[in-house]
């Protein structure tokens, strides 16, 4: 049976459990995880926001902690994919590039950097393959 309002993400490490809707309005983040539209929901580039302080709820508060190697577990109707963190850099507000369509199936993760209004911390995961 497919579960329609199965829609999260979770990261073991920060201890994070967090629902997940369509946009990145201010109305959409205020409760959820954001999902940019124009990025995919299951193959390609999975491109997610969320804000990490200042708000009553800060799903990426702890973004910051995740290191290279470390699990992202991504859960949709369409069933669950594990990542494992490849990249943490700050970027431009402005670079986009990273949400980008790919061959390969990722997850970009994209929060704000505190008290720097001008750039964004990206954290990308790559599909770990089931051998």
């Amino acid at each position: 049976m497919i579960n329609e309002n199965l829609w999260q993400i979770e990261i073991p490490k920060i201890n994070l459990i967090a629902p997940i809707a369509e946009g990145t309005s201010q109305e959409i983040m205020l409760d959820y995880v954001g999902h940019f539209e124009n990025t995919e929901e299951w193959d390609g580039n999975v491109g997610l926001a969320a804000h990490n302080r200042g708000y009553p709820i800060n799903y990426f508060a702890n973004l910051k902690e995740l290191k290279i190697g470390d699990e992202i577990i991504y859960k949709t109707k369409y069933g669950v994919k594990r990542y494992k963190v490849i990249l943490s850099i700050i970027i431009k507000d402005t670079d986009w590039s990273y949400l980008q369509e790919t061959k390969e199936n990722k997850i970009t993760l994209i929060t704000c950097v505190e008290n720097k209004p001008s750039n964004r911390r990206c954290i990308q995961g790559e599909e770990i393959k089931e051998e």
